[in-house]
């Protein structure tokens, strides 16, 4: 077997290295000039289909569909190149594209649900069901949404546990910051207090709070009392309502609270606990009258 000499060597280079050498560069040429390109292409086009999208939720669907069009675009340009690499170093690509014929055949039946994930994910992006950066519940999980793919959700939980969803096991996506959120908190007071200035105090704070500097950007519409909501066991309950920019309303309602309750302090109403009352055997008084139950001898 005769040796392979350094001429052997720069005749192949001359013939096939510098193919290859262009297959590459070509490779990396339309790896950047997607880079390039795509980014003001995706904004433009989420830009004409906003629908009343702000300029938060329309900075998470051009991050979305990035991240999926580039992922798309790197598998291709690789397997791409990576055939044409072969065919020019003389391996044979039709046998290799029908040995994948054959094993697609035989994994098919086991890659059922591979492909209901990639079908369910391709909805998911193309209805914009949430987005990455969106807090959402998904599949029971509920955290903020790190990855949006083709086959999984990515989210990560209050505690930072990182949830891997399979897109194909999501029945029902509960989207938290989609166009704006809602302020949604029951307050008590008790039975004794005024519930009319008890309410009138809860819209003074709310509009206080909707004029403050540091708050206002966040709110859409101020947080007011809209009703008595619940005859409690201890307190009655008053339904606070409004609106504000997504991702805000767990923020607004904390500041709320607190401003709630030095406010209640200061107007005197009293905002309730359990109470129980325990009868040691005595008589209970009847209905309507005023006798006390005798002292317990």
């Amino acid at each position: 077997m005769p040796l392979l000499t350094w001429a052997d060597v720069v005749t192949w280079l001359y013939a096939h290295g510098i193919t290859i050498l262009v297959i590459v560069v070509v490779g990396a040429v339309l790896w950047l000039a997607m880079n390039r390109i795509l980014p003001p292409v995706v904004r433009r086009t989420v830009a004409r289909t906003r629908h009343k999208e702000s300029k938060e939720g329309m900075e998470k669907r051009t991050n979305t569909l990035l991240f999926v069009f580039k992922g798309v675009g790197r598998v291709f340009i690789i397997i791409v190149g990576l055939m044409m690499i072969l065919s020019e170093v003389g391996v044979p690509i039709a046998p290799i594209l029908a040995g994948f014929g054959i094993v697609g055949i035989a994994i098919g039946f086991g890659a059922q649900y591979l492909i209901r994930d990639l079908i369910s994910g391709t909805f998911i992006i193309m209805e914009n069901q949430y987005r990455v950066g969106d807090v959402a519940r998904v599949a029971d999980v509920t955290g903020t949404v790190e990855e949006v793919g083709l086959r999984k959700t990515v989210l990560r939980d209050l505690d930072g546990i990182v949830h891997h969803v399979p897109n194909g096991e999501i029945r029902v996506a509960s989207n938290f910051t989609r166009h704006f959120a809602r302020v949604n908190l029951d307050v008590s007071v008790a039975y004794g207090a005024d519930l009319d200035h008890a309410m009138s105090v809860i819209n003074r704070v709310g509009n206080e709070l909707a004029e403050d500097e540091e708050w206002r950007q966040m709110i859409r519409t101020p947080p007011q009392a809209v009703r008595v909501n619940k005859l409690g066991d201890s307190g009655i309950d008053i339904k606070i309502v409004g609106e504000v920019k997504p991702m805000q309303q767990w923020a607004v309602m904390g500041q709320l609270r607190l401003r709630l309750k030095k406010a209640f302090d200061a107007e005197g109403i009293e905002i309730p606990w359990p109470h129980t009352k325990v009868y040691f055997g005595n008589p209970l008084p009847r209905s309507g009258s005023k006798e006390e139950p005798p002292p317990q001898a």
